[in-house]
């Protein structure tokens, strides 16, 4: 494994954590790990920048799958600043959705020189009816 793909798994090891916490808190400081103080996030439902919203996207989601989580699905794919790979979102066990996966896609990361994240670009590939 080159050094330049572990900066492409570390940073998407720090997205996959701020993707994943719940509490305000770790929330503001997982975000803050992970993206530059003027990252983006854009995906088909949200269009942001900067920590706070990116946060509140992120709170969004919990609200609307609670006792969900995101997962990586296959390898992370990089090269220069760019990286790719595919997650879903996943009940956990006493959840209403133990199991399920519904909502999954993949993610285009751009790195700054010290491998915080610049910009996401998400595609989503399933999406449940009235998301």
């Amino acid at each position: 494994m080159s050094a330049n793909t572990d900066r492409h798994q570390s940073a998407v090891a720090r997205y996959f954590e701020a993707w994943n916490a719940t509490e305000p808190e770790e929330l503001a400081k997982a975000v803050a790990a992970a993206w530059t103080a003027d990252g983006s996030y854009t995906d088909p439902l949200a269009d942001v920048s900067g920590h706070e919203g990116i946060a509140a996207v992120i709170t969004a989601v919990h609200e609307q799958f609670p006792g969900f989580s995101f997962r990586p699905t296959g390898a992370v794919d990089g090269h220069h600043d760019t990286a790719r790979f595919g997650w879903e979102l996943v009940g956990e066990a006493g959840s209403s959705g133990e199991g399920s996966a519904p909502v999954a896609g993949f993610d285009v990361i751009t790195l700054d020189a010290d491998g915080r994240i610049r910009a996401v670009l998400g595609f989503l590939d399933r999406v449940p009816a009235g998301a």
